[in-house]
């Protein structure tokens, strides 16, 4: 059975295969956040994407397995150096162009505080891959070279799968706190039944977009 295209929007494009991954108790892939980025960039936040970036999950796996002289080539293009916050979906898999990996977690750059803060639904169970992107990073983004990183206290997923729906819902909590000053604490707008409730959002968000396609 061929796995057919189900939307095509900017840089993502979504399979069947991939969309299937939000019925059930299954791990998201590089294509399903990837996808969400590029909804927070050019939908549910585009009025503030002249200060916020969202870099995809191959772009991020490209820079933190590169030679540190080459992350540039992947860096520049980005034009980060305008960008207040700067989001990416670190994973732990260890290849350079290979899917794969078992744990997604979030980095988020802070140009103000010249600072990486890292969100781990799993007990910082990537945090060597986090500061593996600050070492790559920081001599591009910040004013000195050099940047703090920070292991932000946050909420923890309950099962061995949701890894990924809590990257997408610690980044919507965090630009919506970033545009609109939003003060209500992150362990109460992203909680484990907020967060398995995101595969049914995401889905509908496929849906319409699908049909509109047609």
């Amino acid at each position: 059975m061929a796995d057919e295209v189900v939307v095509s929007f900017h840089n993502s494009l979504l399979r069947d295969s991939d969309v299937s991954l939000l019925d059930g108790p299954r791990w998201l892939n590089d294509k399903l956040i990837g996808f969400v980025f590029e909804y927070f960039e050019h939908i549910q936040f585009v009025d503030k994407v002249d200060n916020i970036a969202f870099i995809s999950p191959e772009v991020t796996q490209f820079i933190k397995m590169s030679p540190e002289d080459e992350v540039g080539i992947f860096v520049t293009p980005l034009e980060l150096q305008n960008k207040d916050h700067i989001f990416l979906a670190v994973n732990n898999n260890s290849s350079y162009s290979a899917v794969g990996g078992s744990h997604w977690s979030l980095l988020v750059f802070n140009r103000q505080e010249q600072q990486f803060t890292h969100y781990d639904s799993m007990n910082r169970s990537n945090t060597q891959e986090a500061k593996q992107l600050l070492l790559q990073l920081q001599p591009l983004l910040t004013e000195t070279g050099m940047a703090n990183f920070i292991e932000a206290s946050c909420p923890q997923q309950s099962n061995g799968y949701d890894c990924g729906l809590f990257v997408i819902a610690y980044t919507e909590y965090l630009c919506e706190k970033y545009i609109t000053g939003k003060t209500a604490p992150m362990r109460e707008a992203v909680t484990q039944r907020i967060v398995s409730g995101k595969r049914r959002e995401l889905k509908r968000v496929i849906e319409e977009m699908s049909k509109a396609e047609r």
